[in-house]
């Protein structure tokens, strides 16, 4: 035997990344895990169904409520609080308002619902017979006196209670909004949702006539202090006025219309004096140039002048008359030249009289201008003082006139508002009242048997795919070579699963191989000899260590009855004991053994003498009651002298060893074995203590042929055992002979 590696037989199964999914393989494992699928789907279903039985019926009344985007214009004025903008976020942001607890502290105020036992928990329902009877109202005598925190921790248990039977949902992407409410009792369920939905309207009114008397409070104190501050400003701009002078008529100041007018009338009086002074000097000039005065313009014009001149010419025509009648010396020709030369002296003294009235008119007018002069000058002056104080004047005006426009506006939004109040209208509307539901909304027996089916298959296949997930041992070919990577040797089948009739009591496995040879419990044993044997291709296998991971697993029970088949089969075979702390060979034989391995080894007695030989053929090299020693004999030169007569003297020689993660015995005489094979229990043997016990013989040179199965139950392996050879035991059943 070559020890120099760990050997391991080319693997028949495909690599993981050859693996196809196989729905034989899907149903074998679903029929392997019926029962605890059946377990646990009518567990689930079995609950659901209690559930649903012991629910009690409710009611879901429904409420419809539209955000209305049409706005009622009764007057031509703004509202003091605007309308809800129709966009998708308000709308939902109503939906929350509709849920909000306190909307749900109005209804339980407006409902009485805290006098409601259903609501209120910490009330007593009435008892007796008059509780089975629905029209007797179910008083409650008054609890005692509470604190304030604790009634206000009873008030919102209420609220909680109320708002847990309410769902508010929008209608998709409409204004429509639902509000739902469930109670075991019809007619309460409608109760609940229309108050809802009525005092959801009732608190957006609210809402606006809140703000609008707010407003109207607010703007009537306010109109009355700017009032009062306008007439204030507007007394200090007339003080002012009046302190400065400043009062004014039709837009301007007097001293403004003063000036004005003395601006005119010295424009008047200057051209009045230079009217005078030129007809001044053009008569100085006319008498400087020898003139009589007759030729002045003042005395042309005057009447005077005119009635003497006229006087004068009748005179004149009489002395020219006289003249020429009576002489020059007549009397009435010298009393008539007296009366023309007294007329020229009246014409001149009256033109004299005019030239001086002239220059008097002169004099005056120049007094008169430069009085005007002199007025103006004065009023100018006052304008100047008047200008300077106008820059005050216009600070208070301006801020009396900024308080007049406050007031006005303010004025005329309270008069609005005033006006507008009490038709204000709510943002939304009822469009559908609750109507009393007729039948429960909860629970719906056929949705919840449904929903309870569905959930009973799904918690039943849950369960199969965790019992896979967490499934500790192997079942058939497939999963010792897919899981373990090792070749699969055979299966020891439960005894009482491969006879069909009824298994006579005290029947041992070993017996019964001896007795029916030609049955399918001893044809397995046939199988798994063949396999072991041409495990090593090209190399004779004869000593073969038959072990284990853990404890019983039926490695002793096989290691013996595999020995009765060789036997029987001619072959010179030998078992020897070698579990030195749990001996399980001597429950076979017919009496103890006097003499055993531990003494051959210790040179107590031969081979010869310590073998028994059994009633198959087969010799047993079995270990004696005291057999047990401290020293490590199956490592000693003396064990493999021993084993290499065994191979000399014997076909096959057989180790029954100690399991692997037990004891390290089987550890040390592995490596003087021509192959290891390695037991495991049907469904039972964890996969992990499997392949921890193969890492014990890693580089030690072990051969391992494979693993084998122990105690299957080939009725439960033929319903659900796809891929195992067991799986068809029911086809090729007659072919044995129980």
């Amino acid at each position: 035997m070559d020890g120099s590696a760990y050997e391991t037989p080319i693997s028949l199964a495909p690599s993981a990344g050859e693996k196809t999914f196989d729905l034989n393989v899907v149903i074998a494992t679903f029929r392997r895990r019926l029962r605890l699928f059946a377990a646990v789907a009518l567990v689930v279903f079995v609950a659901v169904l209690l559930y649903t039985l012991q629910q009690t019926p409710r009611y879901t009344a429904t409420a419809q409520v539209m955000l209305d985007t049409r706005t009622e214009q009764v007057t031509d004025m703004s509202a003091v609080l605007s309308g809800l903008p129709a966009d998708s976020p308000v709308v939902d942001t109503e939906v929350e308002v509709l849920r909000s607890r306190s909307l749900a502290n109005r209804v339980v105020a407006q409902l009485k619902l805290d006098q409601d036992p259903y609501f209120n928990p910490y009330l007593e329902e009435a008892k007796g017979p008059a509780a089975w009877l629905p029209w007797v109202k179910k008083t409650v005598a008054p609890t005692s006196a509470v604190d304030s925190v604790e009634a206000q921790r009873r008030r919102e248990k209420v609220v909680d209670r109320v708002l847990s039977g309410l769902n508010v949902r929008r209608a998709g992407l409409t204004y429509l909004i639902s509000v739902d409410y469930t109670h075991p009792q019809p007619e309460q369920a409608a109760r609940l949702a229309n108050a809802f939905a009525d005092l959801y309207l009732t608190e957006q009114l609210e809402a606006k006539f809140d703000a609008t008397a707010k407003a109207n409070e607010w703007l009537d104190t306010r109109v009355v202090e700017l009032r009062d501050q306008l007439q204030q400003a507007e007394a200090a701009v007339q003080q002012y006025k009046i302190a400065n002078n400043l009062l004014s008529a039709e837009g301007a100041t007097l001293t403004e219309q003063e000036i004005s007018g003395l601006n005119q009338q010295l424009a008047s009086a200057k051209a009045a004096q230079a009217e005078t002074d030129a007809r001044l000097n053009i008569a100085r000039s006319q008498l400087a140039r020898g003139s009589n005065g007759e030729d002045v313009g003042e005395s042309l014009n005057s009447p005077v002048v005119q009635q003497l001149r006229k006087q004068r010419a009748e005179k004149s025509a009489q002395v020219a008359d006289l003249s020429g009648r009576y002489g020059d010396r007549h009397p009435d020709l010298l009393k008539a030249k007296r009366e023309l030369a007294d007329m020229d002296g009246q014409i001149q003294a009256e033109i004299r009289r005019i030239i001086s009235n002239l220059e008097a008119q002169a004099q005056v007018a120049r007094q008169r201008t430069g009085s005007m002069a002199g007025s103006v000058s004065v009023s100018k002056g006052t304008l100047a003082g008047n200008n300077r104080a106008g820059i005050r004047l216009g600070e208070l005006e301006r801020k009396a006139e900024s308080v007049r426009t406050l007031y006005e506006s303010l004025l005329a939004r309270f008069k609005q508002t005033t006006t507008s109040q009490g038709i204000e209208q709510p943002d939304a509307r009822v469009v559908s009242q609750a109507k009393i539901p007729t039948s429960p909304s909860y629970p719906k027996p056929s949705l919840n048997l449904a929903l309870g089916l569905a959930a009973a298959l799904g918690a039943g296949l849950a369960a199969v795919v965790l019992a896979e997930i967490l499934m500790a041992g192997l079942f058939t070919e497939d999963e010792v070579e897919h899981r373990l990577g090792l070749p699969y040797l055979g299966s020891v089948p439960l005894l009482s699963s491969a006879v069909d009739g009824k298994l006579a009591r005290g029947v041992s496995p070993a017996d019964y191989l001896l007795t029916k040879p030609l049955s399918g419990f001893a044809e397995s044993f046939r199988k798994l000899r063949a396999a072991i044997l041409f495990s090593k291709v090209g190399e004779p296998v004869k000593v073969i260590a038959i072990t284990s991971s853990l404890p019983g697993e039926g490695k002793t029970t096989t290691t013996f009855s595999l020995a009765r088949t060789l036997a029987t089969s001619g072959a010179s075979v030998v078992v020897v004991d070698c579990d030195l702390r749990q001996s399980a060979i001597n429950r076979f034989l017919a009496e103890p053994p006097t003499a055993g391995l531990v003494e051959v080894l210790n040179g107590v007695c031969t081979l010869d003498q310590a073998l028994i030989t059994d009633a198959s053929g087969a010799k047993v090299l079995a270990l004696t009651r005291s057999a047990n020693t401290p020293r490590d004999v199956l490592g000693s030169l003396a064990m493999r002298r021993l084993l290499a007569e065994l191979r000399q003297r014997f076909d096959v020689v057989l180790l029954d060893t100690a399991p692997l993660l037990a004891i390290a015995d089987t550890r040390i005489l592995a490596p003087s074995a021509d192959a290891v094979v390695m037991l495991a229990r049907w469904k039972t043997t964890p996969v992990k203590a499997i392949t921890s016990a193969l890492s014990l013989l890693q580089g030690q040179g072990v051969f391992v042929a494979g693993v084998a199965l122990t105690q299957v139950d080939l009725k439960a392996q033929g319903r659900y055992g796809y891929g195992d050879a067991n799986y068809y035991y029911k086809s090729y059943r007659k072919y044995y002979a129980d």
